[in-house]
């Protein structure tokens, strides 16, 4: 473990003004995903097994962005309504009739997918489920609450609302969106997996987070914390050296810590995989009073 009691040391000064956010192309991303997935199984023996199951995943949910026709479009008037209440136009509510269309689908394409017996169970148990034991399921993955006894279901339920989100998000244009608050997503509200600084959206240096819901990039000043914006008493930990390309962001103001991935130094980083294949990170932290400040469903347990 390494620890730096400074600020980011990468980042002295300011970046140029760039753009607020990077909506995502679904099936480009899910796609570029399981490549990611299936090459850090190469690297990691013990997460092995699982990071190729989610490979699995991120390949039938790019099979689904494929082949789902495009959502419509918002009106003009709920995007003007969004942008003056400073409101993100996509409403969660509003997504679990997609969500209950999709995750069915999703299920039957993993039908023959090799997986750990605890996913296969729940995924019996999710194509068999009563009308509201799904409701259930949807409500928490809809809200960010996923029980760490019941992961197993709503991991599924998660993958395919990110499917659905994401098409959401697509067709979306980024003029359209305005800042929301520190950590929320400007398209869905929705939570941060990561942020990651990048040198290809506009500007050296800038700092993005990664919607764990709809995919969207946003921009966040760099050296603040995304949970609670607090720029005081932030450090970083890294379990191998100072050089490591994917670190822990820690607020000593609000007690939490959300990754922060170097895509700069290693343009192959991708949020969602490499957050899960550097779960070491995450066992380190947890041997420490800092809490898990970033949400990534395929890590609820850990």
């Amino acid at each position: 473990m390494t620890s730096d009691p400074k600020p980011d040391p990468s980042m002295i000064g300011g970046v140029a003004k760039v753009p607020l956010a990077r909506l995502p192309d679904p099936e480009a991303l899910f796609t570029t995903r399981a490549e990611r997935f299936e090459f850090l199984a190469e690297y990691s023996p013990n997460l092995a097994p699982y990071l190729r199951f989610l490979g699995e995943v991120a390949l039938a949910q790019a099979e689904l962005a494929r082949e789902l026709p495009r959502p419509e479009p918002l009106s003009p008037e709920r995007i003007a309504l969004a942008r003056s209440s400073r409101m993100p136009p996509l409403d969660r509510n509003d997504m679990r009739a997609g969500l209950a269309l999709i995750l069915p689908k999703l299920c039957d394409m993993l039908a023959d997918v090799d997986m750990p017996e605890p996913g296969r169970l729940a995924l019996q148990a999710l194509q068999s489920a009563e009308p509201e034991d799904l409701d259930w399921v949807m409500t928490n993955v809809l809200t960010d609450q996923i029980p760490e006894d019941s992961v197993a279901p709503h991991l599924f339920a998660a993958a395919a609302l990110q499917v659905h989100a994401a098409m959401l998000a697509a067709g979306l244009h980024v003029e359209q969106l305005v800042p929301i608050h520190v950590g929320a997503c400007p398209a869905c509200g929705g939570r941060a997996a990561v942020s990651m600084v990048t040198e290809n959206m506009g500007a050296e240096g800038a700092r993005y987070c990664s919607c764990a819901t709809c995919q969207t990039l946003w921009n966040e000043v760099r050296v603040r914390c995304t949970c609670c914006g607090s720029t005081k008493g932030i450090t970083y930990r890294s379990v191998e050296t100072d050089e490591a390309t994917v670190k822990a962001e820690i607020c000593r103001e609000c007690a939490r810590w959300v990754k922060i991935l170097y895509q700069n130094k290693n343009p192959t980083l991708e949020p969602i995989a490499d957050d899960v294949a550097s779960l070491g990170l995450d066992l380190m932290m947890g041997e420490t009073e800092w809490k898990r400040g970033g949400y990534n469903p395929f890590l609820v347990g850990y």
